[in-house]
């Protein structure tokens, strides 16, 4: 079967053997398959995710080795392998979590040697996580499942209370995806921030309430403005606390992942705002912990979502409550995938590219 192939740092297309379905493994044919920034990360920082691989104890690629990319997929079922219960007909389009279960523990999808990513024809599924694509969803949206669970899971993790204001700092897919799970929490005014001027109406188009072009106005102060508390808020308040700004709680989402943005984060900050760290950061980075002492401010970190969000990431674009097609902005088959990877790097052209490995 033809495949995208990370080989030798480059992304090329060949053949590669077309996949058989073990115990409990499904072989599915790929549909849709949308192309992550972390793919991109991992094209050009492979050495440093294994390095950080080997230090968290997880498998990493070994990169003499062919890899096939691609990890938010919807396929088509072509057969079982034995052990399964066929519950789902051949045909049926499904969704799943990009993980295997096998005998040794979860392995993953998309940045494995054995196990083939959605940049090919075929690839191999676990049966139980398979998740039915309901509404007759296309596939090239299903495959949006993904990279929304990764922002409903975000949203997730700040442990929101109610009355904060949220500030998101990057509208990339994953900033997109976090500013829709935080319109469906019902949290408003919704700020925004990204240098890019479609990624801005992206944002608005997907439930910010205040967008924001940084060179223009400074995000935290434009967040400020909309986060006054009201007179009665104002009086509410200890007397400790009337002492400082009168200020909603802050939720600040990092949804960029270079260096040096985590530190801005800490200077724009207000005092004990939440930070949730979302952006894949690939390289080493500083910041200065004093800043966040000074502020009290809370830092998570986040990875990934739970089947619970998973599923409800589809439904929630399977009913309609997230508009998937407002981000796909192309759709190419295998080879055009190394092109996609360099168009990628305009935001002013793409958001997601959707690769059709049939195509």
């Amino acid at each position: 079967m033809r495949a995208a192939i990370f080989r030798n740092g480059e992304i090329v297309v060949d053949r590669i053997a077309e996949p058989k379905p073990g115990p409990g493994q499904v072989l599915v044919k790929t549909l849709a398959c949308g192309i992550c920034g972390s793919d991109l990360h991992a094209r050009q920082h492979a050495s440093r995710m294994v390095e950080m691989a080997k230090k968290t104890g997880r498998a990493p690629m070994d990169l003499s080795r062919d890899v096939v990319f691609g990890h938010e997929f919807c396929c088509e079922i072509v057969d079982y392998g034995p052990g399964t219960t066929r519950k789902l007909k051949p045909g049926t389009h499904v969704c799943s979590l990009p993980a295997l279960l096998t005998p040794d523990g979860i392995k993953g999808i998309g940045y494995s040697n054995e196990f083939v990513g959605g940049y090919a024809e075929q690839m191999l599924l676990s049966e139980p996580l398979l998740l039915e694509v309901p509404n007759g969803l296309a596939p090239e949206h299903a495959a949006l499942t993904e990279p929304l669970a990764v922002g409903v899971h975000a949203v997730e993790k700040a442990n929101i209370r109610g009355g904060e204001v949220p500030l998101v700092i990057g509208c990339g897919p994953v900033g997109l995806a976090v500013i829709a799970a935080l319109r469906i929490k019902g949290l408003h005014p919704i700020v925004a921030a990204d240098y890019s001027p479609a990624r801005r109406a992206l944002a608005t188009k997907l439930g910010a309430d205040i967008v924001v072009d940084p060179r223009v106005s400074q995000p935290y102060a434009t967040w400020a403005e909309h986060a006054q508390m009201s007179e009665a808020e104002k009086a509410a308040r200890p007397p400790f606390q009337a002492m400082l700004p009168a200020l909603k709680p802050a939720v600040i989402f990092e949804c960029v992942g270079v260096p040096g943005l985590l530190q801005q984060v800490f200077e724009g900050a207000p005092r004990d705002a939440k930070v949730v760290v979302v952006g894949v950061c690939m390289e080493s980075d500083r910041h200065e912990p004093m800043l966040g002492i000074m502020k009290e401010l809370n830092v998570q970190y986040v990875l990934g979502y739970t089947p619970e969000e998973f599923a409800a990431s589809l439904r929630l674009i399977a009913e309609g409550q997230v508009d998937a097609a407002a981000m796909v902005t192309a759709e190419i088959g295998i080879d055009g995938v190394a092109k996609a990877f360099a168009d990628l790097a305009n935001p002013e052209v793409h958001t997601k590219i959707i690769v059709q490995p049939w195509r």
